[in-house]
């Protein structure tokens, strides 16, 4: 399966330079452009892209803010900047950017970059992805592990949600947590499990409970004063 690969760039010029870097290459296809932010995240929510290329610097909507939206609309698709200037670098690592590219580049550059985002792809797309089989009122549904961004408890009901939909189950949160992954997933509170690699910010919420931001979604964790020590030291050893 081909990497389909997106740029945005408002120099017409650099957008050509990369689509013939892409098109030179086995396995890789072009597949849009846009010259603004806007258009950009606009475009990729209707092409999802696998990779997406970002100038920084764009009219309407600047790159890192494009970046930001695509990385909550869009999780699965990787995002490389693309810019002169190397200030920008730490806003690439808030949205997991894969890499980032530095003008003017070289075109080997460019096809490192490329090749490892298609290694990474034809490993996602050959590994098959470990499902959850949830137990409900219509009988099973079974959702890829991978999409999971947190679990909670709520009214009486399980609920498991992905960054496009919210799935109800009546096994309990111990059930469910006997079959995640530990080093994946965490129970950061009585009444929620999270994927850690989703978590985005933590902030104050009341005395001993904190708020959980995760990407891929606007709704929030909670995770206790007591638990978020424990994410800290997991994270750190």
């Amino acid at each position: 399966m081909k990497l389909k690969v997106f740029i945005a760039d408002d120099d017409n010029g650099m957008r050509l330079v990369l689509r013939k870097i892409i098109e030179s290459m086995d396995g890789i296809e072009f597949v849009g452009e846009a010259a603004d932010g806007e258009e950009a995240v606009r475009r990729c929510l209707a092409i999802k892209p696998d990779a997406i290329f970002l100038d920084v610097e764009m009219p309407v909507l600047s790159g890192v803010e494009a970046a930001k939206q695509l990385s909550q609309l869009l999780p699965e698709s990787a995002l490389v900047f693309v810019t002169a200037h190397s200030r920008y670098m730490p806003d690439a690592f808030e949205v997991y950017a894969t890499d980032y590219l530095l003008k003017p580049f070289r075109t080997d550059r460019v096809r490192q970059t490329l090749r490892k985002l298609q290694k990474a792809h034809m490993k996602a797309k050959s590994v098959p992805a470990p499902t959850l089989m949830l137990k409900n009122r219509d009988g099973m549904t079974f959702v890829p592990v991978r999409d999971i961004i947190f679990i909670c408890r709520e009214n009486k009901n399980t609920l498991i949600v992905t960054s496009d939909s919210v799935y109800t189950t009546s096994d309990s949160l111990s059930e469910l947590e006997k079959k995640l992954d530990s080093g994946s997933f965490f129970r950061c509170h009585r009444a929620y499990i999270i994927n850690i690699s989703a978590v985005t910010k933590v902030y104050p919420y009341g005395r001993w409970t904190y708020l959980v931001k995760m990407k891929g979604t606007e709704k929030d964790a909670l995770i206790t004063h007591e638990k978020l020590e424990e994410l800290q030291a997991l994270l750190s050893g």
